[in-house]
């Protein structure tokens, strides 16, 4: 959303807000998120289907705040034959929502499932000769070599995580969305009360049973839940959310509007804080199947064009701190970050220079579909940036506005751009996505089998490869050096800078865990 439009609105808003739920009960959680839920699937690479897969499903291993994977669903662990036979026991009391107990083959068939999509399954699977599970509670990996990644792998904590379900529901094809919600999480779906658009809810697992060892650390440690129910409410406008909050009838606003923060900062029923503390990246992603983006020189030129600090005073202003040097993983301080090929987003460029080199790189003045999702503003508002500029490089864009479900689903079509298909859209990343070359599916080149835009690049695949496979922390960093060039060559995305975006809650909450929203060990005080 465009800021000046939503301030236009936003004194309306706050005066005139209809209530979202009244009477607050100790026991319900009433949450806002920053768009609505339109797909359930833990293969969806979406915030808030990451957020509602961290609440039903759990994983074999978890991070903790230091970025260290500990043991979750798993109880016990054999490493031998130099590293190429793992052995994993699942912890006692292990049940499904739907009462039936976690088998070793509903693991087996889960991590089957995720392998067939996300970036660092792929390259667990392409390491292993035999995923199986010898009983009821091991699993076993057979390797064809060492793979000491394989609990960062299985620990991912955000798109696409690897989450535990039934083998009948991890027998259906990646392809295929699941809708049917049945996890070990410490949170059960509750389908009969979901209104898309407007709401979903979720119910304290009974049956679940937390970890006993240690303290909660992000997401590892004992998962407790606090609250018997958990209601998603969702609000497109801004005003109304802060509204709602200041008024005390929701309890948690995930991402309000960054105008809105001094006024929320003022307030001492409200708290701020930085959950997301690895920053949230703006990216422009392009569609490799079709012109005008399949040409990589004109996808350079886009490239040059690039002024992080545009895009990222857009969504934020002067309320949030930012970072306008961020190249392909993520802001400065996450391990892989640095400055190799960063030239090429100086900021320093002559528009109608690259509007001649667009042109002499054989654009024919074909149809550029931008997708843009209209109820979050941060994604509107760098799609807004990003539409203007492609306009000055001399490219015939056609916005498609629309809500960031819609974008999600449409994203996800290789059709021709005449038959509902697209070019470019916008969309933002955490840090965790952009750790490593391992999980960044942003940077995979594997063509129509990898994340929506489907590029292919060799290099980047070999390179990928050798990160994995490197001896120390000091050559993975040079080898990620290496793939910020190449993908600074080849274009797969453009990286448009990065903001911290506090969430607001209402001061008699405690326990806000610091990494990614997270709904246990959170409680009402």
């Amino acid at each position: 959303m465009r800021r000046r439009d939503v301030l236009a609105g936003v004194t309306a808003s706050l005066i005139a807000a209809p209530s979202l739920v009244r009477a607050q009960a100790a026991t319900t959680l009433k949450f806002v998120p920053y768009a609505d839920l339109a797909l359930l699937d833990p293969l969806v690479s979406a915030f808030v289907t990451r957020n509602h897969v961290m609440m039903v499903f759990d994983t074999l291993y978890s991070l903790d705040a230091a970025g260290v994977p500990r043991p979750q669903m798993v109880g016990g662990e054999s490493v031998e034959d130099g590293g190429r036979r793992v052995r994993l026991t699942l912890r006692d009391g292990l049940r499904f929502h739907d009462g039936t107990p976690v088998l070793g083959r509903d693991v087996v068939a889960s991590l089957k499932r995720w392998a067939s999509t996300d970036s660092f399954g792929q390259a667990l699977m392409a390491a292993t000769d035999d995923l199986s599970a010898p009983s009821d509670t091991v699993v076993e990996f057979r390797l064809k070599r060492a793979f000491p990644l394989l609990p960062n792998a299985l620990a991912k904590p955000t798109n696409l995580m690897a989450a535990i379900m039934p083998e009948r529901l991890a027998a259906t094809p990646p392809t295929t969305r699941l809708t049917e919600m049945v996890g070990s999480g410490p949170f059960r779906f509750v389908a009969d009360e979901r209104v898309p658009g407007a709401r979903n809810v979720y119910r304290r697992f009974e049956g679940y049973v937390p970890r006993t060892d240690g303290p909660p650390s992000f997401c590892a440690g004992p998962r407790i839940a606090h609250f018997d129910r958990v209601e998603w409410l969702t609000n497109p406008d801004p005003g109304t959310q802060v509204a709602a909050l200041q008024a005390g009838e929701v309890d948690w606003v995930e991402q309000p509007l960054m105008d809105l923060v001094p006024s929320l900062r003022a307030n001492r029923a409200i708290k701020l804080q930085v959950v997301e503390d690895k920053g949230l990246i703006g990216v422009l992603r392009f569609n490799f199947l079709y012109p005008p983006f399949d040409n990589p020189a004109i996808r350079r030129a886009v490239l040059r064009a690039i002024n992080q600090t545009e895009f990222m005073q857009a969504v934020a202003g002067d309320n949030a701190a930012v970072d306008t040097r961020v190249g392909v993983f993520g802001p400065a301080g996450l391990p892989m970050a640095n400055d190799a090929g960063m030239e090429a987003l100086s900021g320093r460029h002559d528009l109608a220079q690259l509007k001649r080199d667009i042109a002499a790189a054989g654009y024919k003045g074909e149809r550029v579909v931008f997708l843009s999702a209209t109820d979050v503003p941060r994604i509107n508002a760098i799609c807004s940036v990003g539409v203007a500029m492609m306009r000055q490089l001399g490219l015939n864009v056609d916005e498609v506005a629309t809500d960031w479900g819609t974008v999600v689903q449409r994203a996800t079509r290789q059709q021709p751009i005449d038959a509902g298909g697209w070019n470019v859209f916008g969309s933002f990343w955490g840090g965790y996505d952009m750790l490593n070359p391992a999980g960044h599916l942003l940077l995979r080149g594997t063509g129509l089998k990898g994340w929506n835009g489907w590029p292919t690049d060799a290099q980047l695949e070999q390179q990928r490869q050798a990160w994995i496979d490197a001896a120390d922390q000091d050559q993975r960093l040079d080898i990620a050096r290496q793939m910020q060039v190449q993908a600074f060559e080849d274009v797969p995305f453009l990286p448009l800078g990065s903001y911290l975006q506090p969430t607001a809650y209402r001061a008699d909450l405690d326990g806000m865990q610091v990494g990614l929203p997270l709904f246990t060990n959170i409680r009402r005080i």
